[in-house]
């Protein structure tokens, strides 16, 4: 296919790491052949003291999630001069419902939390930038379409799509079964999850047995807060003693809690515990799971249900794929890890609680 990639300045050097991964089900079809990518590079990540590596080894053994750590510097400028931008694919946008061809526009939500590379505020601390944001100027360019995005809250996105006053929601968004009921998805990053703790903290998740006891926080409302609440469940049933389970949205709180020894272990997002471990040196990652806790998953943007602008996004996703615009803002972000081969109309989702 044919496509003009322009540049807007010069590239962002992102060195990606693989931080670990190895479980059958990743090396599968669904996650889009991230594992050969991770295993690959794990040996990169052994320059760390022997007693992080051995803790590293062992998170990565037991894994079943990339984790893309990126490193070098960013482009953290509001005005994003180095943004990715692509030029319209007319047989693309052609599939677009006449809704969006007579308005000309794609009002995309985001979410307001600050987790990066995923979403983070730039330089101003007033703008928003990041890999979803990035993706969804490249939908909205190849669809031929003028992008507005809107920050709101992690409720409202759900809300704010259902209502029609979003068209999209490009937020790290987990592809479920109960979502799947209200909202249609198109495919474009695998999900992982990772604990995150203090840098000089001994403890190391393997599964729901290594939560008993602790202090944990979670975002509320949001899928790993499921997985969490599902362990603890599994943990009482066995005999173990409970977590103690608190809810925090903000980056800054849960980090002065983690600094504080007020929690043991936040639980979150992989690409940002990344993020933060390379960038300020104070945590660490002490355990990896997919998305699902135990099953692969895939982060999708979200459209209403039968609005028919799934499948556009979808067919823009997968030509962006296809001539490497898609793979270049990944690593932009030091995402590459968590790369798909293809983006798919609503995939199997994370099974209802």
């Amino acid at each position: 296919m044919n496509r003009t990639h322009r540049s807007r300045g010069v590239a962002v050097a992102a060195a990606v790491l693989a931080f670990g991964l190895v479980a059958g089900a990743c090396g599968s079809d669904d996650t889009g052949g991230t594992a050969d990518a991770a295993t690959d590079t794990v040996a990169d990540a052994a320059a760390a003291p022997d007693d992080a590596t051995a803790r590293a080894e062992t998170v990565a053994e037991n894994s079943a999630a990339p984790v893309a750590v990126a490193t070098d510097e960013f482009d953290t400028t509001p005005e994003q001069d180095s943004r990715i931008r692509v030029d319209k694919v007319d047989s693309i946008a052609e599939t677009l419902p006449d809704e969006w061809k007579e308005s000309g526009k794609l009002t995309v939500g985001i979410g307001t939390f600050d987790a990066p590379p995923l979403i983070l505020y730039a330089d101003d601390e007033t703008t928003l930038i990041g890999n979803e944001i990035d993706l969804a100027y490249l939908v909205a360019d190849t669809l031929g379409l003028e992008i507005d995005v809107q920050p709101t809250s992690w409720e409202n996105l759900f809300l704010s799509v259902e209502s029609g006053q979003y068209d999209a929601a490009f937020a790290n968004i987990t592809v479920t079964e109960e979502r799947k009921e209200k909202y249609d998805f198109a495919s474009y990053r695998v999900d992982s999850l990772a604990f995150e703790a203090k840098a000089d903290s001994d403890l190391v998740v393997n599964g729901a047995a290594d939560i008993a006891g602790l202090k944990v926080a979670v975002g509320s409302g949001t899928n790993q807060e499921q997985i969490l609440l599902a362990w603890d469940a599994e943990n009482q049933a066995a005999g173990l003693e409970p977590a103690e389970i608190t809810y925090y949205q903000n980056e800054a709180d849960f980090l002065l809690a983690l600094d504080s020894g007020r929690i043991d272990l936040y639980f979150g997002p992989a690409p940002s515990a990344s993020y933060r471990h390379e960038t300020t040196g104070k945590t660490q990652i002490v355990g990896v799971v997919p998305g699902g806790g135990d099953i692969p998953a895939q982060i999708a943007a979200m459209t209403l249900k039968d609005s028919g602008l799934a499948a556009p996004v979808a067919a823009a996703l997968n030509h962006l794929i296809e001539s490497g615009a898609y793979g270049d803002v990944l690593a932009k972000w030091g995402l590459g890890v968590e790369a798909i081969d293809v983006s798919e109309v609503n995939p199997p989702g994370l099974p209802a609680s």
